[in-house]
């Protein structure tokens, strides 16, 4: 037996570009559906740092780039919805966890004039507020503590949570697919690419072809073979690794900052991420995960170990837990792998191909497939009784990035 759905936009891919995208459809009338093959909110999201940027680390050259331009809007676009106040068709995520209502960026020393003078001008008004030693974080009101405090305008949001707010009550209308020869799900396409429906096999021996007048492409790293499958050539993916570091331990003060280094990338980026039996597990990224692609994880933690000695001298990891993770950043092809600007977006034929870039430009790239839609005069067709048959699988939430390590699991290392 089979059984044709005919939708709006079908979604293949569901990070959290996809899953933004996905509720701002179903918000404004589209019969929008999500397929993800393994679990929602995983891969690049759930492993990322949870900081919806402003820009103010692409500025530590002391001057504004387009980069720190294109997302500059984007910590108080968050605000609201997190708020529940969001735009017309943004999703509400008031449910969602906060960690931290701001991240920071500290100097352990002097942070040059020149920066200074910078982050008091008009040209990051808003974004940066310098703090006295009265107002910072605990983490810094240690007698060991000589350098400046910035309070940055971005806010660090526990993932797994706003993963669960963006697809809180539309779990029947995703699905989970294996592309795999022996899988349930198949690309069907006409010769020149585009795709006519995806055909499923649900539990009960059901045959469902799932029809669009759109499909879009947020998978991601798995973008690369999707486009593959459909013979598409342009856009090209690629990809920028880093390697993490967790330090879980009992020290009571999270952190949520950028070190300010020697060159324009922060020296370290450390967001806390609390466990369920009341340890912080501290993760670190910025200019330790990009230069650890080289190192193995016992080289990186030593790297690691030495640094926090270095630079927060009074905060006891003799009996932390270490553990690093490898990620690959999948972005749109640029020229000597350079990081984009911006959300990307491009239409070949019936497909959308996306990369959001950062998690913090998911509202923009939703903006981008919303525009397309409408200049190709696909209007919402109402989803007030719009269900998918019985019998196809749901994919689950991923769990926080640390449950499957600390011994527990791989931390990527082949």
């Amino acid at each position: 037996m089979s059984h044709t759905v005919e939708t709006d936009v079908v979604i293949v891919g569901g990070g959290i570009a996809g899953l933004w995208l996905f509720r701002t459809l179903h918000n404004l009338g589209y019969k929008a559906v999500l397929l993800e093959q393994d679990a929602l909110g995983g891969g690049q999201t759930i492993k990322s740092q949870g900081i919806v940027h402003g820009g103010t680390k692409y500025t530590l050259t002391g001057q504004l780039t387009n980069a720190s331009q294109a997302i500059a809007g984007m910590p108080e676009r968050w605000r609201n919805a997190l708020a529940g106040r969001g735009k017309t068709g943004d999703p509400d995520l008031h449910t969602a966890h906060i960690l931290s209502n701001y991240h920071y960026l500290w100097s352990p020393g002097d942070i040059g004039s020149r920066l200074t003078s910078f982050f008091a001008s008009k040209a990051v008004r808003g974004r940066v507020d310098v703090l006295s030693k009265a107002q910072f974080p605990a983490i810094f009101q240690h007698d060991g503590f000589r350098g400046k405090v910035y309070q940055l305008n971005e806010i660090v949001l526990d993932i797994a949570t706003v993963t669960q707010a963006l697809v809180h009550g539309l779990e029947s209308q995703t699905i989970k697919v294996d592309w795999s020869e022996q899988g349930n799900a198949r690309l069907l396409t006409d010769t020149k690419g585009n795709i006519e429906a995806i055909e499923l096999t649900s539990s009960l021996s059901q045959t469902v072809l799932l029809k669009a007048q759109r499909f879009v492409l947020t998978a991601g790293e798995g973008t690369e073979s999707l486009l593959n499958t459909l013979g598409i050539s342009k856009p090209q993916m690629q990809v920028r690794p880093l390697h993490m570091v967790m330090v879980r331990h009992r020290h009571p003060e999270p952190i949520y900052a950028h070190c300010l280094g020697t060159t324009p990338l922060p020296r370290m980026t450390i967001t806390s991420h609390p466990d369920t039996d009341g340890r912080w597990v501290w993760y670190l990224g910025g200019g330790i995960a990009e230069d650890g692609v080289k190192q193995s994880p016992d080289e990186l933690i030593a790297t690691a170990k030495k640094e926090l000695q270095a630079l927060l001298p009074w905060v006891d990891l003799s009996h932390a837990e270490w553990d690093t993770l490898r990620i690959n950043r999948a972005e749109p092809k640029q020229n000597r792998l350079l990081r984009p600007d911006a959300a990307f977006c491009q239409a070949v034929g019936n497909s959308i191909i996306t990369w959001p870039t950062k998690l913090a430009l998911a509202p923009d790239l939703s903006d981008e497939v919303i525009r397309r839609l409408q200049t190709d005069h696909i209007s919402p067709s109402t989803n007030d009784t719009f269900q998918l048959p019985d019998g196809l699988p749901q994919p689950e939430i991923c769990p926080n990035f640390w449950q499957t390590c600390f011994g527990h699991g791989t931390n990527g290392e082949p």
